[in-house]
C-alpha cells in the first residue's frame, strides 16, 4: 500500500505546478458556473491537485486559483441569471433539472437571503442553481459577492489545506512506519467522509428554510 500511495502521489506532482493549478481553477470555475457544476467533478480535482502540493507557498497559491475559479464560476452564473435566466430555466436543460428545484431554489433565497449564498457553495445542485436565480431576482452583484466570498475562501481552504495536510503527513509517517499508506487512505477516506457528512447535515437543516413561508433577510 505505501508503494502505491507514494507512486500515486509523485503521479500527481510529476505534473508541473503551474499546470495543477490552473486545471484546478478551470474544474471549480466550470462546477461553480451555470449548471455545469450538476456534472463537472471540480471538488474531487481540487483535492487531486492540492495532494501534489509541496510547499507552503504552492498551497497558497493553488488556494487562490481557486478562489478565483470559483468567483468566476459564481459571476458568471449570476450574470446568466440577470441577462437570460428565464431564458435557461425554459430550455431543453433547464426543463431536465426539473421546475421544482428552480422553485426550491427561489424559494430558499427568498427565505434566507444573503445566508442562502454562502451556504449553496457547500450544498449539492444549489451551488450551481442559486448563482443564477440570485441573477434573476435582481439582487445586487456587489452584494452577492459580499456573501460568495468567504463561502469561496473557506471551502479553498477545508480542500486544499486538508488533503495537502494529508499529503505531507504521509511522506513524513512512511519514513517511520511501514503502514503510512494504509493511515493516508484512511485519512483521506474520512475527509471524504466527512464532507459528504457535513453537506448533508447542513442540506437538511436548510431544506426546513426552503419550505418555510417566504422571509427575507439582507
Amino acid at each position: 500500500m505505501d508503494d502505491f500511495v507514494s507512486w500515486a502521489i509523485e503521479a500527481v506532482r510529476s505534473v508541473d505546478p503551474v499546470l495543477r493549478t490552473v486545471l484546478a481553477a478551470v474544474a471549480i470555475m466550470l462546477e461553480t458556473s451555470i449548471l455545469v457544476g450538476l456534472v463537472v467533478p471540480g471538488d474531487t480535482v481540487v483535492l487531486v491537485a492540492a495532494i501534489g502540493v509541496t510547499s507552503w507557498a504552492q498551497g497558497i497559491v493553488l488556494g487562490a486559483a481557486v478562489i478565483v475559479g470559483a468567483l468566476i464560476g459564481e459571476s458568471l452564473g449570476f450574470w446568466l441569471g440577470r441577462w437570460a435566466g428565464p431564458h435557461i430555466r425554459s430550455s431543453w436543460l433547464g426543463r431536465r433539472i426539473g421546475e421544482d428545484h428552480w422553485e426550491r431554489s427561489e424559494r430558499y433565497l427568498r427565505r434566507r437571503g444573503g445566508i442562502a449564498i454562502f451556504l449553496s457553495r457547500f450544498l449539492p445542485v444549489l451551488h450551481s442553481l442559486v448563482p443564477l436565480t440570485v441573477g434573476m431576482s435582481g439582487y445586487a452583484y456587489r452584494r452577492f459577492i459580499a456573501w460568495t466570498l468567504p463561502a469561496c475562501t473557506l471551502w479553498a481552504t477545508i480542500y486544499v489545506g486538508l488533503a495537502a495536510g494529508a499529503a505531507g503527513s504521509f511522506q513524513e509517517l512512511s519514513q517511520r512506519v511501514h503502514y503510512a499508506g494504509y493511515v493516508f487512505v484512511g485519512v483521506i477516506a474520512l475527509l471524504l467522509v466527512g464532507l459528504f457528512v457535513a453537506k448533508k447535515v447542513i442540506a437538511r437543516r436548510e431544506a426546513r428554510h426552503m419550505t418555510d413561508e417566504p422571509h427575507a433577510e439582507p
